[in-house]
């Protein structure tokens, strides 16, 4: 898929499924202010397993509205009944002004509005809130730049609301589901010195 259809797409679910937390976001939340949009070099509280060693620093911060989309598959457990299984995230990124920044897609993948992207994989992950996503460590898997994304060696996704599978299990095969969700993404690279 074409970084264009992938905007599409994230910008037609948005507009479905997210908009009123959109809302609420750019009329709730004060983010400090920076020179540099989006950058904020304080790396946040989080859970031991989730901590990037001091030799990294925070590079770029977003703040990702969007959906967890998850599918019908048959349950491993009774073949005769079907399960949510995970299959992609969909969100736009916003610096700490409410001004877009990125898309956020299946890979997991990062991609700036300039074009620079990172694909991460999973570390480490902790529940914090029950009725969220888990808190997440991704480490890069690799980058494209040049741009705020480029070098980007580590992920922390924090601060999640939202996102977990539907309760109700589905009823066929390929079913869809989009969850909306919200969350804080920090990108660190190896600290220059």
């Amino acid at each position: 898929m074409t970084t264009t259809a992938i905007s599409t797409k994230v910008g037609a679910t948005l507009a479905l499924y997210t908009m009123p937390i959109v809302a609420v976001f750019l009329s709730a939340t004060v983010w400090p202010a920076k020179a540099d949009q989006g950058q904020d070099n304080r790396a946040p509280e989080v859970p031991t397993t989730l901590q990037v060693g001091d030799s990294y620093k925070v590079s770029f911060r977003a703040y990702a509205v969007g959906v967890q989309i998850y599918v019908g598959t048959p349950s491993a457990a009774d073949p005769t009944k079907f399960v949510w299984t995970f299959k992609a995230p969909e969100a736009v990124l916003f610096d700490n002004e409410g001004e877009v920044v990125g898309i956020h897609y299946a890979g997991p993948t990062w991609e700036s509005e300039s074009g620079s992207k990172v694909v991460g994989a999973r570390v480490a992950g902790v529940t914090v809130d029950a009725t969220a996503i888990p808190w997440l460590l991704l480490s890069a898997v690799s980058t494209a730049g040049p741009g705020i994304l480029d070098q980007t060696e580590y992920i922390q996704r924090v601060n999640t609301t939202g996102g977990l599978a539907p309760a109700a299990a589905p009823t066929q095969a390929g079913q869809e589901a989009r969850v909306p969700y919200t969350a804080d993404y920090y990108f660190f690279r190896e600290a220059q010195h």
